[in-house]
């Protein structure tokens, strides 16, 4: 059964998430002009840092989400982090300077890692039956996210409205959203909160046995490079459309919706035919018809088509297909690990999956940042299928690793 109010409030903090993640981006050539850091003069390697220090912050407090759920449960320390989320996106939208953004962003990171930690296991705890479905379903809700805040901030920057003001839209977003967590339950419609409740103890005890297993680090090496190349193309398609090609404002936000329209299919096609099965094997189709299309990216030049219309309708063609590819990478290899290690905590793997997930955005997106400034941010793209030819090897090592009884 769907528990309405949790469900959607699932679908709804994923979709906010996304925009406070993506949103930095997004009006990242016009905050470099302002706060003088331009991209197209050095300073792809600060925008890159930005998004460092978030990920740093998240990976602290992504650590810490099996004790915060062990105590207070997850339905109000989701709300909480929404909230945390988005007044720190709402306060960046007044920095004076550069150095200002880094403690808002490291703030906003903090309750970034919380969301992301605690929100596939608070969607497992809704479907304990079927996780493989709506695992996938809640996360392509992030797709949703990005395609509103892209296409909403590209036509707000096209139309010269200030990146300060989408800052405080993104900001009050995510707030409201956080309302549907914390506000009081109904006595006949509560979200079903583990009765235990472990001490710290106990938890440390269970990460400590986790950590033993060679079989967790090399899908935390899976989770690494697959999120880097998720992250890459999500974060630096607007700059990379704006940059390499010239193109403004809302149509580089058309590029990232491309991508998340190809996500958002791509996670509820792949959930609706997702099982315990063929997880395995939806991970080596997505990565391997990714290669060649991140590829492309990486060499495509506007002169080899006769017009520009013809070479955009290309491009965003490519990056739908690409956000298809990328789809599964996230979600299907956690659900895929969880299965795979029956008989550890399933709320510790998914929060200690994805914090070996949020390093690699991070640390991807500002490599891609330093190789820009250096080969432009076109060659940098190769960075991509590069780390899937990665991604593709940590899944060959765990077919043939032998099960542990």
């Amino acid at each position: 059964m769907i528990n309405k109010r949790y469900d959607f409030a699932a679908y709804f903090a994923f979709t906010a998430y996304a925009s406070c993640s993506l949103v930095i981006p997004i009006v990242l050539v016009k905050m470099g002009e302002d706060l003088n850091f331009p991209l197209d003069d050095g300073g792809m390697s600060s925008g890159g840092i930005l998004h460092l220090a978030r990920c740093i912050a998240m990976v602290f407090s992504l650590l810490s989400c099996g004790f915060i759920a062990g105590k207070f449960g997850k339905r109000m320390p989701m709300g909480v982090s929404l909230m945390l989320m988005g007044a720190s996106i709402f306060g960046a939208a007044f920095a004076p300077a550069y150095w200002i953004l880094i403690p808002l962003l490291l703030a906003a990171g903090f309750g970034e890692g919380i969301c992301e930690g605690l929100a596939t296991p608070f969607v497992q705890d809704l479907h304990p039956d079927n996780p493989e479905k709506y695992v996938n379903i809640s996360h392509s809700f992030w797709s949703v996210g990005i395609g509103i805040c892209v296409l909403g901030a590209g036509a707000m920057l096209s139309a010269g409205i200030s990146w300060r003001t989408i800052l405080i839209i993104a900001g009050s977003a995510a707030m409201a959203v956080s309302l549907l967590f914390i506000c009081k339950e109904s006595p006949c419609n509560r979200y079903p909160e583990s009765p235990e409740k472990p001490d710290a103890a106990v938890i440390w005890q269970k990460t400590i046995d986790i950590f033993k297993q060679g079989r967790f680090w090399l899908y935390c090496a899976g989770m690494f490079t697959g999120a880097g190349a998720e992250f890459c193309l999500t974060f630096w398609a607007a700059a990379y459309l704006q940059l390499s090609f010239g193109a403004s404002a809302f149509l580089a936000g058309t590029g990232t919706a491309a991508i998340a329209l190809g996500m958002f299919c791509g996670r509820n096609v792949f959930g609706s035919i997702a099982n315990e099965r063929n997880l395995k094997k939806i991970l080596f189709s997505a990565a391997l018809g990714t290669i060649p299309l991140t590829i492309l990216l990486a060499l495509l030049k506007a002169e080899y088509f006769t017009s520009p219309a013809i070479f955009f309708a290309v491009i965003m063609s490519i990056l739908f297909c690409c956000g298809i590819g990328i789809a599964p990478y996230w979600p299907t290899l956690q659900v895929h690990g969880v299965n795979r290690m029956p008989h550890h905590d399933s709320t510790l793997l998914y929060i200690l999956f994805s914090a070996m997930g949020v390093p690699g955005c991070g640390f991807f997106t500002w490599i891609i940042g330093v190789l820009g400034d250096k080969y432009g941010l076109q060659g940098a793209f190769m960075l991509i299928p590069a780390s899937l030819v990665v991604y593709i090897g940590i899944l060959l090592v765990d077919t043939f690793l032998p099960e542990k009884k």
